[in-house]
């Protein structure tokens, strides 16, 4: 192993949205920071994300005369947990709501754009901001940002140890390029690793066997921060709760016309003016390119009598109980879904669509069989259908034969398909005080360690559009202060 111990004052582990806040942060109150990276490239989920933040008091809501405020917001959070609304976090939601306006417009400080705001029932005021041109933004607009501060930025680095020496944090042992490393931190560690939507082991622990074989979105979210926080006495709270399974349409081969634009100011500028000018007959042809893309499909299509087949053309269940817990147990975990003439025809006009970013604009069946020859097949019989997919006839029709919400037309036939099964995020984080600092079994903080975003988020309930990249970035800001102003007291006692 190297021996040479490399200082810094803060160490921050996990380049997406909360660790670069974080970074930035630390760096600003005077810190010297270090940013490690598992991957190749920073991001983590918030570059998988859809990038829609929610706020109140925002430069937007303002110019269209909403007039809100964060206790508002507070007050109608619970709404989006329900019934689960006794396990929210109350105090870290009132952290969350009232650092947002000012953290919106950090972001906006940053170079980030947005438009919106969008209303999101049971929000009472539009809040919802959704990024502009894409949730790569944040990511650009925030590296930059951060290599300005003469923030140290190394990618490909695995952090697998947080090294304490007697009660206190004092920094990390790392895997890179080079080989393993000791790197230590004066005021602490600042973990934003993300969720563990993509740990088989932490799954089957937290919800069980069958959502165990249920893939993440983003592929690298494997819990790291919490496995290693735990190791040291830390908790998880909430982690048996998850947005999925749900079902989601496979991403496109090569990424669409949206998700290639560059995250330039100037682009995003001329797309805001855009959405605010142009007429939505000519926007509706760039915004499908988006809702066709990796969405769920509405359930509303299998209550209306939509089929859902695997890759052999045979139903494994009725799609109307859990269907998206099923599919990881189907050849290739994927499946089909099979719409005679009459549903088609429903499905490719309001108020029946195929798929939603909630706010922004609906998609139908004709935009996936425009956008998306690849997940859309048509056909004039079913064998010729099964012919296209590779089925087998006999099952395809044993299927359509054994449709109980409603009999399936003869005739023309729509596939949509591959879909799959997917966690979008857990709720699991580390249990955290108001000053993002760990907490042990006994709620004792662990000196020197600090925790954000989704790795932190402390029992918080995050449902609703916005609410998970708004704490990624409002917990890793003040997370990465707290580091910073301990790293500097220490220094100043020395």
């Amino acid at each position: 192993m190297n021996t040479v111990n490399t200082s810094f004052d803060v160490i921050v582990v996990g380049g997406g949205g909360a660790g670069l806040a974080a970074a930035i942060e630390a760096r600003a109150s005077g810190a010297q920071v270090l940013l490690l990276e598992k991957n190749a490239e920073l991001g983590g989920s918030t570059a998988w994300s859809i990038g829609s933040v929610s706020a109140t008091q925002t430069p937007h809501q303002k110019k269209r005369g909403v007039v809100d405020n964060p206790h508002d917001h507070w007050a109608d959070m619970p709404g989006f947990a329900g019934d689960m609304a006794w396990r929210d976090n109350d105090g870290l939601r009132k952290i969350l709501c009232d650092e947002m306006p000012d953290t919106f417009q950090w972001l906006l400080d940053s170079g980030v754009r947005f438009m919106g705001p969008m209303p999101e029932p049971p929000h009472r005021q539009p809040r919802m901001h959704n990024v502009l041109p894409n949730s790569r933004s944040f990511i650009y607009h925030l590296s930059r940002r951060a290599r300005r501060a003469a923030v140290d930025i190394r990618t490909g680095m695995a952090v697998q140890e947080i090294l304490r020496e007697g009660d206190r944090i004092v920094g990390v042992r790392a895997q890179g390029p080079q080989g393993p490393v000791r790197l230590l931190a004066r005021g602490g560690v600042v973990l934003a690793a993300g969720d563990f939507t993509n740990d088989p082991v932490f799954k089957a622990r937290f919800m069980g066997p069958q959502e165990a074989k249920v893939e993440g979105v983003n592929q690298t979210a494997t819990g790291d921060g919490q496995r290693m926080a735990e190791a040291l006495g830390a908790r998880i709270l909430n982690g048996d709760l998850a947005l999925g399974p749900e079902i989601r349409f496979i991403a496109p081969a090569k990424e669409n016309f949206m998700r290639r634009l560059p995250p330039w100011r100037w682009l995003a500028v001329f797309m805001e003016w855009s959405l605010d000018h142009l007429p939505a007959s000519l926007l509706r042809p760039f915004m499908m390119k988006f809702l066709t893309t990796t969405l769920a499909p509405s359930l509303a299509l299998f209550e209306a009598g939509a089929l859902l087949v695997n890759p052999q053309g045979e139903r494994f269940g009725s799609e109307l109980d859990k269907p998206a817990w099923r599919l990881p147990d189907q050849p290739g975990k994927v499946g089909y879904i099979l719409i005679d003439q009459e549903l088609a025809q429903r499905f490719s006009a309001w108020p029946h669509f195929v798929s939603t970013a909630p706010g922004i604009a609906y998609a139908y069946v004709p935009d996936y069989l425009r956008n998306r020859p690849d997940v859309s097949v048509q056909a004039e019989t079913l064998d010729e259908l099964a012919g296209k997919l590779g089925m087998h006839p006999e099952n395809l029709r044993a299927s359509v034969a054994s449709a109980t919400v409603k009999p399936f037309a003869p005739g023309p036939v729509v596939a949509l398909g591959p879909v799959r099964s997917i966690f979008v995020h857990s709720e699991g984080g580390l249990a955290v005080d108001a000053h993002h600092r760990v907490l042990d079994a006994q709620n004792q903080a662990l000196p020197g360690l600090y925790a954000a975003g989704s790795t932190g988020q402390g029992g918080l309930l995050l449902r609703g559009h916005g609410h998970h990249l708004a704490w990624a970035f409002v917990s890793g800001r003040r997370a990465g202060r707290e580091a910073a102003r301990a790293a500097l007291q220490g220094n100043s006692k020395q």
